[in-house]
C-alpha cells in the first residue's frame, strides 16, 4: 500500500479506502482483507442501513489499534423522521456527530464529511458547530462530498474564520464521470483540499463484468437503477475493449480503473467497496500503479464521447424551502 498526504493537511490516508455503504455478510472479512493490504482509511456515514454501516464497521475494526486508522464518517441524509434528523442544522450536526461516535466506539473522528450541499442552512451556522467540535475533539477534520466549485468557495473563507481544517472533498470520479476535474478539482487544488475519488468502477462496469445483452442475475446492474444508463450496449461494447489495455499493464480491468483514478494529482485516495474479501485484496494492488502516457491516451480514445465532463453535473438535493 502507499499514502498520500490528504490535501495541503499533515494527514497520510492509503491511495485505496474501504467504503461500506452496502453491508452484507462478509463484510467482516472485507475489513480484515483491507487491513490485511495496508488500508488505513474507512469510510462508512451516519444514515447509512440506519446506523448499522457504523456499527458494523466498529465491530470489524474492533482488535485494530485506533490510532493507525483515518475514520471518515458523514452527515445530512435523513437519519430519522423528525424535521431535524436531516441536512446541515448545528442540531443536526452535534446530534448526528455524537450518534456516530457512540456506533464506532471511538471518541473522535479523523474526516467528519458534509456529504451534500444543504441549501436550507447558513454556511455560518454550519461550520460554527463544526468549529465546536473541533474545539471538542470529537472532530479533526472536515470535508464535503459532492459539492460543487461555487460552493467550495463560498465555504473556505468561512472554514478558515472559524478555524475548521476544511481539507477533503469527496465527488463521483472515474474514467467514464470526469466532471470533477472542470472546476471542482482546479478550486480544491488552490485550497488545499484533497480528493476522495468515490465510484471509480462506475457502479461496476469498468471491471468489464457486464457485457451486451448479458446481465448477471443478481448483480447490482439487475438491481440497481441509478446503473441501468450506464448498460448501454455501445458503452459496454467499449468498456470490453479496454480489457486489452489492462492485459498489457499486467493489471485486472478493476485494477486498471483504481489505478486511472490515482493518476490525477488531487486524487489522495479512491474509496472502493466489494463483496468479498477477493475482491478488496485484488483491488488493492492498484496502488502504486503508474500507467503510462500510451495507456492513458488508449483510455481516453476507446471511451471517447461516453465520457461525462460537464460540471454541472455535480449533483446536490434541488434547494428547497
Amino acid at each position: 500500500m502507499e499514502y498520500r498526504r490528504l490535501g495541503a493537511s499533515g494527514l497520510s490516508v492509503s491511495e485505496i479506502s474501504y467504503g461500506n455503504w452496502l453491508t452484507h455478510p462478509d463484510g467482516a472479512e472485507c475489513v480484515q482483507a483491507a487491513l490485511d493490504a495496508g488500508i488505513t482509511t474507512f469510510h462508512t456515514a451516519a444514515a447509512w442501513d440506519g446506523g448499522a454501516a457504523e456499527e458494523n464497521l466498529a465491530e470489524a475494526l474492533s482488535h485494530a489499534r485506533r490510532d493507525d486508522l483515518v475514520l471518515c464518517t458523514g452527515v445530512f441524509w435523513p437519519e430519522g423522521p423528525g424535521a431535524n434528523d436531516a441536512g446541515l442544522s448545528r442540531k443536526h450536526l452535534v446530534t448526528s456527530v455524537n450518534g456516530s461516535l457512540r456506533r464506532l466506539r471511538t471518541d473522535y473522528i479523523d474526516v467528519y464529511q458534509l456529504l451534500r450541499f444543504d441549501y436550507r442552512t447558513p454556511l455560518e451556522e454550519t461550520f460554527l458547530a463544526l468549529s465546536d467540535l473541533v474545539r471538542q475533539g470529537k472532530i479533526l477534520y472536515a470535508g464535503t462530498a459532492e459539492w460543487t466549485a461555487e460552493q467550495l468557495l463560498e465555504a473556505r473563507p468561512i472554514a478558515e474564520r472559524h478555524g475548521v481544517p476544511l481539507v477533503a472533498n469527496q465527488p463521483h470520479y472515474s474514467m467514464l464521470w470526469r466532471v470533477a476535474e472542470a472546476q471542482v478539482m482546479p478550486v480544491c487544488e488552490r485550497s488545499g483540499i484533497g480528493q476522495f475519488a468515490s465510484v471509480p468502477l462506475a457502479q461496476g462496469v469498468l471491471t468489464g463484468k457486464y457485457r451486451p445483452g448479458e446481465i448477471p442475475p443478481g448483480s447490482r446492474g439487475a438491481k440497481a437503477v441509478e446503473t441501468r444508463p450506464l448498460l448501454l450496449p455501445d458503452l459496454l461494447e467499449r468498456v470490453g475493449m479496454l480489457r486489452g489495455v489492462a492485459d498489457e499493464a499486467g493489471l485486472t480491468m478493476a485494477q486498471l480503473a483504481l489505478a486511472w483514478t490515482l493518476q490525477h494529482n488531487t486524487v489522495a485516495s479512491v474509496v472502493m467497496g466489494a463483496s468479498t474479501a477477493a475482491q478488496v485484496t485484488e483491488n488493492a494492488k492498484a496502488a502504486g500503479v503508474v500507467l503510462d502516457l500510451d495507456a492513458l491516451t488508449r483510455i481516453d480514445h476507446l471511451l471517447g464521447s461516453f465520457v461525462q465532463t460537464d460540471p454541472r453535473l455535480t449533483w446536490s438535493p434541488p434547494a428547497t424551502t
